[in-house]
């Protein structure tokens, strides 16, 4: 049987939905009743409410050693997919404790329970900054700790070196460093909120790129890494490198909505992340933009997917296509 952590968020959801329609038998843990709401939506989404009364739920917490016990028995293969993502500096406790101290916990767990093979779905954020000389990121590049890196790029490089550890001590793993991923069923958070912010009318645009990925691909490289014979590395799963904003007006065509016109000048967003900073301090809400995301929507990282199309001879769906497809699913559509 395999174990899916995170199977309430959009990977975990979506690789479940894979695995149950190539027959396989899966467990997956939830924290509460409404979470799994979240799954049974995605089923729903794509018509496959069938397959949903399939999944073995186990009520557990990867922060809450004393749950997770029962998720483990008679398991042989683990995904692990439960993660905090946030731009919030106020978070970074909660980042600590759930990506890396988390993390840690499933690891523990593999290990006493001789797990055959942990798959660890990472980020683009947690591989290493380029030297000078260097242009593109691979899986080798060097993590240089006297560069600053968002507390969301720190749990989760925090959370990989549990993973290693995890292998040090005889634990066969994989760990997949996927870039914005793209995907219908959950628009309020991720890349799925950048649909529901242009649906809405979102006037700026930055001329900064990174890495995308259709969700359908990353589930695919997962699975094909697990049951392959490779482990103790990790892969860099990205399709293309795509300037923002690009990206926001292909999602406007998609929507048939009008994209955004005005340019995000640097010094504007740099402006932009200290209202919103200021705005929490008065209103005590959450941060909706940090300096560090502020400056990174002006910056271009370029990660090679070279090795992943190589060893797994893979073929990477078309982001524009990727785009028309979430877009289907959107709700609201004008």
């Amino acid at each position: 049987m395999v174990l899916v952590t995170g199977a309430t968020g959009l990977v975990g959801s979506h690789l479940v939905l894979h695995l149950l329609e190539n027959d396989e038998a899966v467990r997956a843990i939830y924290r509460n009743s409404e979470s799994i709401q979240k799954t049974k939506s995605l089923f729903r989404l794509y018509q496959k409410d069938h397959l949903f009364d399939k999944i073995d739920w186990v009520l557990a917490d990867i922060n809450e050693v004393p749950t997770l016990a029962a998720a483990f028995k008679n398991i042989a293969f683990v995904y692990h997919c439960a993660g905090l993502i946030s731009l919030d500096p106020a978070d970074e406790k909660h980042l600590r404790k759930t990506n890396i101290e988390g993390t840690a916990n499933i690891v523990n767990f593999c290990l006493d329970f001789e797990i055959k093979k942990l798959c660890y779905v990472s980020s683009i954020a947690a591989l290493g900054d380029l030297k000078p000389n260097e242009v593109l990121i691979t899986e080798a590049t060097e993590w240089n700790p006297e560069i600053e890196h968002s507390d969301y790029a720190i749990s989760k490089y925090g959370a990989e070196m549990e993973i290693w550890r995890g292998q040090q001590e005889g634990l066969a793993i994989v760990i997949v460093n996927p870039g914005v991923i793209l995907g219908p069923g959950f628009w309020k958070t991720g890349s799925g909120a950048i649909f529901s912010k242009v649906n809405q009318g979102l006037h700026f645009y930055t001329k900064g790129a990174t890495g995308f990925i259709a969700i359908n691909d990353v589930v695919k490289i997962m699975v094909q890494l697990m049951k392959s014979t490779f482990q103790g590395e990790r892969f860099i799963a990205v399709a293309e490198t795509i300037p923002f904003d690009k990206l926001l007006v292909k999602i406007a065509e998609a929507l048939n909505v009008t994209p955004p016109t005005s340019y995000a000048k640097p010094w504007m967003t740099a402006l932009a992340w200290k209202i919103d900073w200021l705005s929490s301090v008065v209103f005590q809400t959450k941060r909706s933009l940090s300096k560090h995301w502020a400056q990174s929507l002006h910056k271009t990282n370029h990660c090679t997917n070279q090795k992943v199309k190589t060893v797994l001879n893979f073929t990477f769906e078309n982001i524009a296509n990727t785009i028309m497809a979430t877009a289907a699913f959107y709700p609201k559509r004008k």
